[in-house]
């Protein structure tokens, strides 16, 4: 039994408190950065408390962007991250699921040697097949749309062995009495299966989320107009504008609202989130 001890309770909240703010102070100088104009963060020493131009900064990058880095709009670049990491994720999970399930439940011939072709995938990055796959979406017309952003990187093999996995815990009797109950395959797994893969499905889901807003290699190759550009990408041109300096406190701001929809997902999700890592017993 552990002790309750008044002392260490106080020393465990101080290394608590001192560690948050190590991890959140970089957060809080770029916020406070985004809401000055550019001479103030351009002086010593920065500012470390909020400015009078909070909703200004906001509100040019949000619809009008910076002029050298493209003019593009953050909200348009934020709405093309928020697209292609949500058909990256929903992608990753359908076709993850389907796949575990027909490779558990289902005896067909080289049924393990499919699962093991798709989990030595693994090994396979999207550096390291990223120029045949170029080639592939190019001869299929898909540069510059959507589809191009997101299909190529649609199948995940990681969430095809972690539902395999899961679906291997499910109990043999259950199974039975949705048999014996009529239930077909269709409805054994919409009506149970996926109900008790919530929790996976939730962890999975922030993951994955997390994964397709923050690309930038692939959405650097495969787009060449300024409207499907992403935000990542937007960052990073901001940064490297080539005759003149970076106007940080835009930057600034830019990447304060690129950080939102995961802080968002993660938020909202995070009681599921741990739930499906943690809990044994679903």
């Amino acid at each position: 039994m552990v002790e309750n001890r008044p002392y260490l309770n106080i020393i465990s909240h101080l290394i608590i408190i001192v560690c948050i703010g190590i991890v959140m102070l970089p957060v809080w100088i770029t916020f406070v950065a985004s809401t000055h104009p550019i001479d103030a963060l351009l002086t010593q020493p920065i500012p470390m408390w909020p400015g009078d131009k909070l909703f200004e900064n906001y509100a040019l990058v949000l619809t009008a962007g910076i002029e050298d880095a493209g003019g593009v709009p953050v909200g348009t670049m934020m709405f093309n991250s928020l697209i292609m990491a949500l058909s990256i994720t929903i992608g990753k999970i359908l076709i993850s699921l389907t796949a575990a399930y027909a490779i558990v439940y289902f005896q067909f011939p080289f049924r393990m040697t499919c699962f093991w072709i798709i989990f030595l995938t693994l090994m396979l990055p999207v550096e390291v097949r990223i120029l045949p796959t170029f080639k592939v979406v190019a001869d299929l017309g898909m540069l510059n749309s959507y589809a191009g952003l997101s299909i190529p990187l649609i199948a995940s093999a990681t969430a095809t062995f972690l539902f395999r996995q899961f679906f291997l815990t499910v109990p043999e009797e259950l199974t039975e009495a949705a048999r014996i109950d009529g239930a077909g395959p269709l409805k054994f797994f919409v009506d149970i299966l996926l109900p008790l893969s919530r929790t996976n499905i939730a962890a999975l889901f922030v993951i994955l989320f997390i994964y397709g807003w923050n690309q930038y290699l692939w959405p650097l190759l495969i787009t060449t107009e300024e409207s499907f550009y992403t935000v990542v990408m937007g960052i990073q041109r901001m940064v490297n504008v080539s005759e003149t300096l970076p106007v940080w406190h835009l930057v600034m701001a830019t990447t304060i609202l690129a950080m939102l929809p995961p802080v968002i997902v993660v938020v909202t999700m995070q009681r599921l989130f741990v739930k499906g890592l943690v809990e044994t017993e679903k």
